[in-house]
């Protein structure tokens, strides 16, 4: 463990006027916790006090955190140039990285559109979508197919395909029209306590051709998916199922998306979950990971053919009337390169397929624990699912969450889901003591 354990020396800000994302503002800051320095695999409140990250941050830091070849690529760089813009300019910093990434893409997907976030690569790929369609004369597919618990980010795209209801219900009249949604594969009473991809519900897969039926073909754009749902609680695709809805979208013209914001980098064994599963998208949306979410960014990996139908017209026109400010961001390039190296040199994607097995029996090992229904993993990402309690959905789970917390490790807390998803520089030792920490707490709790 590293030594973060002198406290930092700041003093604690007013909580007033932070409005604070996905959180519970009133529970938080009668109760916070406040995150100051973080080295390697462990945190430091403001006290000093080590906490375990079992989270990599929000799925982001696949490296760990401190990393120094990371913080120095992003100290020159903000020296040499600090910004530029990416419409009708460029820097080579963007174009290197690009590169880069299309040398680990799933092979086709080999042109890259760069993005601040998860949510707006989502926006990004259904706008590709329709623009793919149009420019091949089929302007009518216009509609979209999510997924029930599916989570694609906070935009009006992201959460029109989005299957999460609190995430919805506020917006609902105002959500893309035209969008609907396949079945989630989530399904306990028959494949509780799997490991790895359950063996039931491959049928699911199939209501995708019900609901091409219903719309059309000609009307239909893109089916977009994440291949393990992670927001939702470490949902996963049942044996075959991400493999058959390849098969129907290719049959009907339609374009398959992959939100691997969270699977990308590493998270389940190689660099994406398409390539350690064998199926590839046309898209595919990615974030976090992309440079150990150190500076905010994101990436569309697009196929050259989805590329190629858009580069039609004069030579001087705008191809795609689609970007952002910050697209391609010389500094957050810098972090992404950086990345990528450590990616390369330290092995961390294999570093999941060696240590998957000691993970999986890790987590398993909690199954007889008071109210545990369900444990799900694969790669390095795992969910413990228990039974609600008597105060309702997400009591006993913020509880264990907090008990986690408060004893040195941070997990995350999905309604009564506790996800973990460890940096891939986790060592056996680590995972001994989040499961545990956890353990300890599940029993607490009760």
């Amino acid at each position: 463990m590293p030594d973060i354990s002198a406290p930092t020396g700041h003093d604690t800000p007013s909580l007033e006027h932070y409005w604070m994302p996905f959180t519970a503002n009133r529970q938080f800051k009668a109760s916070p916790r406040l995150l100051a320095g973080a080295e390697g695999m462990f945190y430091k409140d403001v006290d000093g006090k080590p906490v375990l990250d079992s989270t990599a941050g929000l799925w982001c830091c696949n490296a760990g955190h401190g990393r120094q070849k990371i913080s120095e690529a992003v100290s020159r760089q903000i020296r040499e140039l600090d910004y530029a813009p990416s419409f009708q300019m460029g820097h080579p910093l963007a174009f290197e990285l690009a590169s880069r990434l299309a040398e680990i893409a799933p092979a086709g997907l080999n042109r890259i559109f760069f993005t601040n976030s998860g949510s707006e690569s989502v926006d990004t790929a259904l706008k590709m979508a329709l623009a793919y369609h149009r420019a091949n004369g089929q302007p009518t597919r216009t509609r979209f197919i999510g997924r029930e618990l599916g989570y694609h980010g906070v935009g009006f795209g992201g959460i029109s395909v989005g299957g999460i209801g609190n995430n919805r219900r506020t917006f609902s009249q105002q959500l893309l029209q035209g969008v609907d949604h396949l079945p989630h594969t989530l399904d306990i009473a028959k494949n509780a306590f799997s490991r790895g991809f359950p063996a039931h519900g491959l049928e699911k897969a199939e209501v995708l051709e019900q609901l091409i039926t219903l719309h059309g073909p000609e009307n239909i754009a893109a089916v977009i998916v994440e291949p393990m749902s992670g927001s939702a609680g470490v949902i996963l695709p049942p044996a075959g199922y991400l493999k058959r809805l390849r098969e129907i979208t290719q049959k009907y013209g339609i374009l398959l998306i992959f939100d691997e914001v969270i699977t990308g980098f590493g998270r389940v064994g190689d660099a994406f979950a398409s390539q350690r599963w064998g199926v590839t998208p046309d898209l595919m949306t990615t974030a976090k990971a992309l440079n150990n979410g150190a500076i905010p960014m994101g990436a569309v990996f697009v196929s050259q053919d989805v590329h190629d139908a858009c580069m039609t017209g004069p030579e001087e026109l705008i191809e795609f009337f689609h970007g952002y400010t910050y697209s391609g961001h010389p500094v957050a390039a810098a972090a992404a390169l950086a990345t990528l190296d450590i990616y390369k040199e330290e092995q961390l994607f294999d570093r999941t397929k060696e240590l998957e097995g000691y993970w999986e029996d890790a987590v398993h090992s909690l199954k007889d624990l008071p109210n545990v229904i369900d444990i799900r993993n694969i790669g390095l990402v795992a969910g413990v699912q228990m039974a609600p309690n008597a105060e309702g959905i997400g009591r006993r789970g913020y509880k264990v969450f907090e008990h986690c917390f408060k004893n040195g490790t941070l997990v995350r807390v999905t309604g009564d889901i506790i996800a973990m998803s460890p940096p891939l520089i986790v060592e056996k030792q680590h995972i001994d003591q989040m499961i545990n920490t956890l353990a300890d707490a599940i029993k607490a709790i009760g």
